[in-house]
């Protein structure tokens, strides 16, 4: 019993090497390394060029399981292959980001500088003052350091002032009127 996700075999594209061991999961690719242990309750197969899971028990958890470990193993084969990267914009008068080796230096209206240390694994670059990019091999920790530089300031609805997402719409409010 599969949720309908997982019935369909992951394929392993040229240039990646996936162990398997158990219930857990190597892949190593052009960008690097990623690993997991997953769930005892789903078993983990390599078959010709592909992965197909299988549940042990045939319960509602391992059904919702296998579908939950198909998209993170199809996340660590995207990851050292291509990557992920998220993009921020930063909007307001004198707000400005720096990247500084593993730092990253916000300039937020703030009385002092915000400095925000990178992970390990995550590579912050700014092209310019107010674009920071932000990228690394697990989805996960891209999406969460956004997150986290995204709160340092978040987009205040009267001006639009702050970091957001590239592609985030903010909705201003209207000012209050007498």
């Amino acid at each position: 019993m599969l949720s309908r996700i997982a019935k369909t075999p992951l394929g392993i594209p040229s240039g990646v090497e996936v162990t398997i061991n158990g219930s857990q999961v190597k892949v190593k690719g052009s960008l690097g390394q990623a690993e997991f242990t997953f769930n005892p309750a789903v078993a983990i197969a390599k078959k010709d060029n592909s992965i197909v899971l299988e549940t042990v028990e045939e319960t509602v958890f391992a059904k919702a399981l296998s579908g939950t470990v198909h998209a993170l193993i199809k996340n660590m084969i995207v990851g050292v292959t291509t990557g992920f990267e998220k993009k921020l914009t930063i909007i307001g008068v004198g707000y400005r980001a720096q990247a500084q080796g593993e730092n990253l230096n916000l300039t937020l209206g703030y009385s002092h500088p915000v400095v925000y240390k990178a992970p390990k694994g995550i590579k912050i670059e700014t092209p310019t003052q107010t674009e920071v990019l932000i990228k690394g091999i697990d989805k996960q920790l891209v999406g969460e350091v956004a997150a986290k530089i995204r709160g340092v300031r978040p987009v205040e609805p009267y001006k639009g002032k702050g970091v957001r997402y590239f592609d985030e719409q903010v909705s201003l409010k209207e000012t209050k009127k007498k």
